[in-house]
């Protein structure tokens, strides 16, 4: 269902639901309708010109919708109403948004990576009680990609991972199960799989048959990564409600109740700022910190098509110096792989008079035609401001590819305001998208060109792309010829994919070979500052060549990803792997600072971590059916 024909199947369950009638108890700020004030006809073709212009209904909250196929069927289950037949079907199926009675959101956050349960009961009100329909359920995670790996089977999520959903209605209740592909032929449960990703982050999915009156329990299990920012872990969780969902009558409140659990995995201090909610706090210890929030959600404005607002927090990891910790767990007994778990984590504090190291910077742009107008533009602006922000000693260049190869100059040249002035001007004529995906010619003519001029500069190569090619295999390849040896002037590869058509697994698996990082924006919206943060991610490393030393002495491990990327002071280096063998007490991370490639050696102290789901960040992400 594509977000337009979503919003459109909303507007018109809004239009139908104006139909029902609720008494003389209805809450006065709902506006709710009396009979005189019933349409009498509805319009129900299939035809887009027949609607006027929807809002934008997306879910920015979890969310139950009655799926009418029939209008006749839309009616007060407890005062039945007068009702004026409406003729015809409604094609594609109206959503009626159903009234929330309650909702609870806990969020245990670890490291890089919040696990959020929400449970919420909604209640079918706007169908006749004798009458039965399906009820779609969507589920809007964080914005922050979530990648899961376990051993040598890899998912990733796009921008959140669902790890379980639980549904009970009247008649049935639904769960979700991992079923692997060679598996599926021997499941003999009945299932569902309707369940598909809409707008990138929104989980949506469909149940059967549900009896007007009845009320719908859900629960559901997600994980999202946390930005760092500023030595700040930011949460931001969707839990935003439409007004339309506020219960009608005085008797019947809508409770919320918020549970925020943080775990730095750290024994240093952290600190708290809650922006969105007036959280209690509960427990605050080495590391740990607790708190709380219940109350009625109300509407605070009778005009506001809102209520409720999304949980926001902001945690800071107290360290000017950059520090780190490994933590260790034994596997479960359901586990197949038997190996212990270790995770390796590197921060790096607030200490921001580090020297920057010299920079080789490549922008490899796909300008195929699908970039066309928001794409290609937003990417170019974004290029011209990293650019702004190298340092004179640094060097770039631009490649250019739709099939045909183009570079601003035929080698790197200095960060200069000239030479910055002219890419600008060289991007404005250019980049212009039109003709096919092309990926392989200009990694090889941007790989080249870097790490020849000096052995004290970082090479850094940025891929960005919206669409898919063939060779794939010979991409990763290529890229693993080059970092044999891993010195400091191999390059470095970041990725960034645009769009749901090109393939993420792959620029993932490049990002992770060429000891970089991947992110992506499935809308032309969140480009901007998806593809900035990357960029400034990328071009701030303050430890380069990081090894875990230990590692060597143990009888085997396996790590994710295989090669550690660099530590910059926009993101934490975090490590996981399975190891067989023992760790002492403590270990020695090492890594090159700028300053003359000056050796800087990390004590890290290993501890068990029993409290921390380590399992979690090992686990495979391969998709639901829904039994029931």
């Amino acid at each position: 269902m594509a977000v337009d024909e979503f919003s459109r199947s909303v507007d018109m369950g809004l239009r139908l639901s104006k139909r029902i009638y609720y008494g003389k108890d209805a809450n006065p700020c709902m506006n709710a309708p009396k009979p005189p004030s019933m349409e009498k006809s509805l319009s129900t073709s299939s035809s887009a010109s027949s609607f006027r212009l929807p809002q934008n209904h997306h879910p920015t909250a979890p969310m139950v919708y009655a799926v009418i196929n029939e209008p006749a069927v839309v009616d007060n289950p407890d005062i039945r109403s007068y009702q004026p037949y409406v003729y015809g079907r409604c094609d594609p199926p109206a959503l009626i948004p159903l009234h929330m009675l309650g909702a609870m959101l806990e969020v245990d956050c670890y490291l890089d990576t919040a696990f959020v349960t929400f449970n919420g009961t909604w209640r079918v009100h706007c169908l006749a009680s004798t009458a039965f329909c399906d009820c779609r359920i969507t589920i809007p995670m964080g914005e922050q990609l979530q990648v899961l790996v376990y051993s040598e089977r890899v998912r990733f999520g796009k921008q959140g991972l669902v790890l379980g959903v639980e549904v009970e209605t009247k008649r049935r209740s639904y769960f979700s199960q991992l079923i692997y592909p060679e598996d599926e032929k021997d499941n003999l449960q009945e299932t569902t799989k309707d369940g598909f990703l809409m707008k990138g982050n929104t989980y949506t999915f469909q149940i059967l048959q549900v009896e007007g009156g009845s009320s719908i329990n859900v629960k559901v299990k997600w994980s999202q990564k946390l930005l760092f920012q500023g030595n700040d872990f930011c949460l931001n969780v969707p839990f935003t409600f439409p007004v339309h969902v506020f219960p009608v009558f005085k008797k019947s409140p809508c409770r919320e109740k918020i549970v925020l659990n943080v775990d730095s995995g750290t024994c240093t201090a952290i600190m708290c700022n809650i922006a969105s909610h007036p959280i209690k706090e509960l427990k605050k210890q080495s590391g740990q910190l607790c708190f709380m929030y219940e109350a009625e959600a109300v509407s605070l404005d009778p005009f506001d098509q809102r209520f409720g607002i999304g949980l926001a927090a902001f945690c800071k990891v107290c360290s000017s110096e950059i520090f780190g910790g490994l933590l260790l767990q034994s596997p479960s007994l359901h586990d197949y792989d038997q190996r212990e778990i270790f995770l390796f984590y590197l921060f790096p504090g607030s200490n921001r008079s580090i020297k920057p190291f010299k920079k080789e910077v490549v922008f490899v742009v796909d300008t195929s035609s699908c970039m066309q107008d928001g794409p290609i533009q937003k990417v170019k602006y974004e290029i011209i401001g990293s650019l702004w922000k190298l340092n004179q000693e640094d060097s770039f260049n631009i490649v250019a590819s739709n099939g045909q190869v183009k570079s601003f100059s035929t080698s790197l040249v200095m960060a200069t305001k000239e030479t910055i002035t002219n890419a600008t001007e060289w991007m404005n004529t250019n980049l212009i998208a039109d003709g096919a995906t092309n990926l392989l010619l200009p990694l090889e003519q941007a790989i080249d060109m870097v790490g020849k001029t000096s052995d004290s500069k970082i090479p850094l190569i940025f891929l960005i792309t919206d669409g898919a090619v063939e060779d794939e295999p010979e991409i990763c390849n290529m890229m693993k010829a080059h970092l044999v040896n891993c010195e400091l002037n191999s390059p470095r590869i970041f990725t960034f994919g645009i769009g749901s058509y090109c393939n993420h697994y792959f620029l993932q698996m490049l990002a992770n070979i060429g000891r970089g990082y991947y992110d992506s924006a499935f809308d032309v919206d969140p480009i901007s500052i998806r593809l900035q943060k990357l960029l400034d991610d990328a071009t701030t490393p303050v430890l380069s060549n990081v090894t875990l030393d230990d590692l060597q002495y143990l009888e085997s491990h396996e790590i994710f990803p295989y090669r550690f990327p660099d530590l910059s002071s926009g993101r934490p280096l975090i490590v996981s792997g399975r190891f067989k063998g023992n760790f002492p007490d403590i270990v020695k991370a090492t890594g090159f600072l700028a300053l003359d490639k000056t050796s800087h050696v990390i004590d890290i102290k290993v501890r068990k971590a029993n409290d921390v789901p380590l399992e979690m960040a090992k686990m495979v992400h391969v998709g639901f059916d829904f039994k029931h």
